[in-house]
């Protein structure tokens, strides 16, 4: 059997290779791969300005100026402030479907690792006034660049599309808050509201050339849970005039992982990860409190709920059994609600995809179990779509899946697209999409 995956992923690598040389070269509509090919090399120099300079969530200032500079360039009405920080950009072009294409802005608190010529340096204090690097580890850069491209091969071809499109620049994907702000600031009532809406994401699990999606659940319901556990502190060496908050908050995080093996069905994909546990400041000083950090996972709303109940009775339940004389605080902060792609708009573009840049490069992206807040642009029964992109250099992924090993992925320090072909692929997947949603009446 691995020595079977192995053969499969030489053999997937190898055809991206090969697919994604003729791709733009040929057997994508020539028309297509020329307007794709012009407009790169401006993007690429955008996509270099935005990875040396990322801002994180809603502090996007200065990457909102300048995504909304390159968009009044390409003949769109620009409005900033969104949001706030948020970009809309509104082109009309006749009778027609309203479509909304969406690109992510912020970056992450991570120290790059790339060794890239134009690795970000930038520094800045987070919220909590710690002092933390700051990269574009999940490729929203990209996908910056590749809107605005799009963006000029669109208002460059009007004859070959009516409508009107709306690109929008949302901040603070990260910490899934953007999207609601910018529909809280009117988005679907001062803005052309869309009948339908698209994303493209980069993905680190496919090799560059390659674009896919999957009709329903793809990506997860997200909630962050901060727990205090009380105790009563003391000597180290008299535990017994205590009551210890570590041991309650150990016992308490070995007990959170058996909701998930115990009382979850194996069918239904669901996450509870502790990722962090803070208390004590000495090693003989036994401490009054204990904090958690939670990130839980579900895809549909009866596991959520089973979810956070189970949760509420562990933490409260542990806390007895160790003695505690105060009960925990829990806080529960809703993050994003799972993303469900529309079918008949996924069977729609993915066709069109397929017909004009062959069936082999159009691939099934299945569900993740990360989180997304674009699922918060379906309201009011808007069908949305995201598309991924493969972003692996082919040769790497043969390279490192033969020996059995890993690239890094996206939130990673050493994260780094392959450029042009990712690039590329996201800006011909959009002219297709955005063409086949607002064809030309004849």
């Amino acid at each position: 059997m691995k020595l079977h995956r192995i053969l499969r992923g030489l053999t997937e690598s190898i055809a991206a290779i090969a697919l994604l040389g003729s791709v733009m070269d040929g057997q994508a509509p020539s028309s297509l791969s020329a307007e794709v090919k012009a407009a790169y090399a401006q993007s690429e120099l955008l996509y270099r300005h935005f990875h040396q300079n990322p801002e994180l969530s809603l502090r996007e200032t200065q990457t909102a100026e300048r995504l909304g500079t390159e968009l009044r360039a390409a003949g769109f009405e620009v409005t900033t402030g969104v949001g706030k920080t948020g970009v809309v950009a509104v082109l009309k072009n006749g009778a027609g479907p309203t479509v909304m294409l969406r690109t992510d802005m912020d970056a992450l608190p991570i120290t790059e690792n790339t060794g890239l010529a134009f690795a970000s340096k930038v520094k800045t204090k987070d919220d909590a006034g710690n002092e933390v690097g700051v990269m574009h580890a999940c490729g929203h850069d990209l996908h910056m660049a590749a809107l605005v491209g799009t963006a000029r091969v669109m208002a460059g071809s009007r004859d070959s599309w009516s409508g009107t499109l709306v690109l929008i620049g949302q901040p603070a994907e990260e910490i899934t808050a953007g999207a609601r702000a910018m529909l809280a600031d009117g988005l679907y009532t001062r803005f052309p509201k869309p009948d339908v809406i698209i994303a493209v994401h980069d993905d680190a699990r496919f090799a560059s050339g390659l674009v896919g999606a999957r009709a329903g659940p793809v990506m997860s319901n997200s909630d962050s849970y901060k727990i205090r556990i009380f105790g009563r502190g003391g000597h180290g060496a008299r535990p017994e005039t205590t009551i210890d908050p570590i041991v309650i908050a150990s016992r308490t995080i070995l007990a959170l992982q058996t909701i998930v093996s115990r009382e979850i069905s194996p069918l239904d994909p669901s996450v509870i990860t502790v990722g962090s546990i803070h208390g004590g400041t000495k090693h003989n000083i036994i401490p009054d409190e204990v904090e958690l950090l939670l990130t839980v996972r579900s895809f549909t709303d009866s596991v959520r709920t089973k979810l956070v109940n189970a949760i509420d009775r562990v933490v409260k339940a542990e806390a007895i059994a160790g003695g505690a004389t105060t009960p925990p605080s829990i806080q529960r902060t809703i993050g994003a609600t799972a993303l469900s792609n529309d079918a008949e708009l996924t069977r729609r573009v993915l066709s069109a995809l397929a017909r004009d840049l062959g069936a082999e490069r159009v691939i099934d992206a299945g569900p993740e179990m990360v989180s997304e807040d674009f699922s918060e642009f379906q309201r009011d029964g808007v069908p949305g779509l995201m598309l991924r992109v493969g972003a692996l250099e082919p040769a790497k992924v043969a390279s490192v899946r033969s020996k059995g090993g890993t690239l890094p992925g996206l939130h990673s320090a050493q994260f780094a697209p392959h450029l042009e072909p990712t690039m590329q692929t996201a800006i011909a997947s959009e002219v297709i999409a955005l063409r086949e949603l607002m064809p030309r009446k004849k």
